[in-house]
């Protein structure tokens, strides 16, 4: 080993002892015969401190070192005087007197500082990632990840969970999302799929009596990406037999506890800092979320629940509003607390907001803080056309007290949902109401098992098409397949989706109905499925998992705001690699060993 000891991990109680270091150049401060460097490895920074009276060849050379160059360090550890102590650095109390300096490697000058955070182009930064994972923000994040995958194989492998690999070169299924195909240069003509889950993989480890499996695993779909998506992610992958959902919940549930609990962040002794909210976690059914929080992952940290205003104004005079429940539109609202001082200019803000979101307007209503409100001392778009049953009506459910500002939305249910849940994360942010230190968990239950596409004029799979309805549903899959609930489960996380699972379906019977449901026939079903469905003739157990996103669990830890910021060597929101430049043209005899030509549109 070309070095002792970790800079990060020196402390007062190796004072006297001679060392030897290897790393970075963090910054260097010349003060002519002394010379200040601070040495950088993946636990941390450590100060050498070069004398040239003591050392005067190491002098010499530290005289050269530029920031980022590679050094060996050899020298002894000392404590720094009472005075000179620096409270803000693990090794603020010790410094390495050097008796010896070796370059090992010189360094060009960064594109962008490492020694200090910047804000750097997110271009330049994929581009030289190998750079920016040398900042700090960025090795913190990276050893997270690491020490919460350890937490989760540790907790699982003591509840007798085996960790088993699956393949990457798999058959291509209809599954939710778009494969990326492999050809095949053996068999001409043929492809493989990179798998978008190991799902049926691990449901045939079930059916092989392996009962507990889980993996860390590599997943692939060539779907549009955004903030919290990559179009090749990792997932902890998860199955059980013999369980129902309460079962898969509670161990998840208990894991989530105990990583939230146990794991340390980096450079720090204590655990992540972060407090839940609440435990046990919420949980509400796919029908409730959508009525209070406008979608299925609703961020808990704080209220602003949305409120149903529709019937009260299903025979109102004020026409708008009339009309709106008449059509089978939504009426609802949300009442913004102290925020009855809002500008027009900033009212205008949010109604340019929910019209992003397919809503004609947002008619509003501002109630003076100073005085009892009624219909005719408010600030209104509307309140003037309403009855005063209305105006009272409106006050009660909404909650609304002085100085609160209601705001509401009229349109289609799906509009009403998206345009009122944005506007709500938006007030939440505003607000100040997203409190960063608190975990806000919960479960979402009981989706839809179907949805109907209009655009494919068919039923599709909310989920998977390997997902179970609930016991009681099942004999109306085919009368009325939209009124069908799924044995389905998402776990939230302050807004996020980090997971989700479902009991499956393990009789072929029941999967053959699905799949007909599904538009997919007899034919299709043996070619495409027939591993699945031939091994529920042998005797599948009852079983069930779920799948949670690392990535997205590790970002919410880490306070980062998009996940390519806990991914070592992320693609761009067009999936490209910029450090490698890919994807990128192959050489023509590369496509004719595969027997694929390129053809231009």
């Amino acid at each position: 080993m070309l070095k002792s000891h970790r800079c990060g991990d020196l402390r007062l109680t190796d004072a006297g002892q001679t060392v030897t270091l290897a790393g970075w150049l963090h910054r260097r401060r010349d003060h002519g015969g002394l010379i200040f460097l601070d040495l950088r490895d993946r636990s941390g920074l450590v100060q050498v401190t070069i004398n040239a009276d003591r050392a005067p060849a190491a002098h010499a050379v530290a005289s050269q070192t530029r920031v980022e160059f590679v050094l060996q360090i050899k020298g002894v550890v000392t404590p720094r005087p009472q005075d000179l102590r620096n409270p803000s650095m693990a090794t603020g109390d010790i410094e390495v007197t050097a008796d010896e300096v070796v370059i090992l490697n010189t360094a060009k000058t960064p594109p962008f500082y490492i020694n200090e955070e910047s804000a750097v182009d997110e271009v330049v930064r994929l581009k030289y990632r190998y750079l920016d994972l040398r900042r700090a923000t960025l090795q913190r994040n990276i050893i997270l990840y690491d020490r919460i995958v350890r937490t989760i194989r540790n907790f699982l492998h003591e509840r007798q969970f085996m960790e088993i690999e699956t393949p990457i070169l798999i058959k291509s299924t209809p599954e939710g999302a778009r494969d990326y195909v492999v050809p095949s240069r053996v068999h001409p003509g043929e492809f493989y799929a990179l798998p978008q889950s190991p799902q049926q993989l691990k449901q045939l480890l079930m059916v092989a009596g392996f009962e507990r499996y889980f993996q860390i695993a590599r997943c692939f779909r060539d779907e549009d990406l955004r903030a919290d998506r990559q179009p090749e992610f990792t997932q902890l992958d998860l199955e059980m037999s013999f369980v129902d959902r309460d079962d898969v919940m509670g161990l998840i549930e208990a894991m989530l506890i105990h990583l939230v609990e146990s794991v340390a962040l980096p450079g720090e002794a204590s655990v992540t800092g972060k407090r839940i909210q609440q435990v046990p976690f919420p949980r509400l059914t796919y029908a409730e979320a959508l009525a209070r929080f406008g979608n299925d992952r609703p961020d808990l940290r704080f209220g602003l629940e949305l409120c149903d205003l529709s019937d009260l104004f299903a025979d109102s005079a004020f026409g708008v509003f009339a009309n709106a429940v008449a059509k089978g539109d939504q009426i609802k609202a949300i009442c913004a607390p102290h925020c009855a001082g809002y500008s027009r200019k900033q009212v205008d803000e949010l109604t340019e907001m929910v019209k992003r979101y397919g809503a004609q307007g947002l008619a509003w209503l501002a109630l003076p803080a100073d005085v009892t409100p009624d219909r005719d001392h408010v600030r209104s778009s509307f309140a003037k056309f309403l009855s005063p049953h209305e105006f009272q009506g409106l006050l009660a459910r909404t909650g609304a007290q002085p100085g609160d500002l209601v705001l509401v939305v009229a349109a289609a249910p799906a509009v009403t949902a998206q345009a009122l849940s944005n506007l709500r994360l938006e007030l939440g942010r505003r607000l100040g109401l997203m409190d960063d230190s608190v975990f806000a968990f919960c479960w979402v239950t009981d989706f839809p098992l179907l949805e109907f596409s209009a655009e494919e004029q068919r039923w599709t799979a909310v989920h998977h098409p390997f997902t179970s309805a609930l016991d009681e549903d099942w004999e109306r899959l085919e009368s009325d397949p939209g009124s069908v609930r799924a044995k389905a489960y998402d776990v939230i996380l302050n807004g996020w989706e980090v997971g989700g699972g479902s009991i499956r379906i393990h009789r072929r019977d029941l999967q053959n109905r699905l799949f007909t449901q599904l538009g997919i026939d007899e034919e299709t079903q043996q070619l495409q499925f027939s591993q699945l469905l031939d091994a529920f003739e042998f005797g599948a157990p009852p079983h069930g998992g779920i799948a949670l996103g690392m990535a997205r669990l590790v970002a919410l830890f880490a306070g980062a705001g998009n996940i390519r910021e806990v991914i070592a060597f992320p693609k761009t929101a067009t999936a490209s690699d910029l450090l490698f430049g890919a994807p990128s043209p192959i050489a023509a005899g590369q496509l004719r060993e595969l027997h694929l030509r390129t053809v231009d549109e």
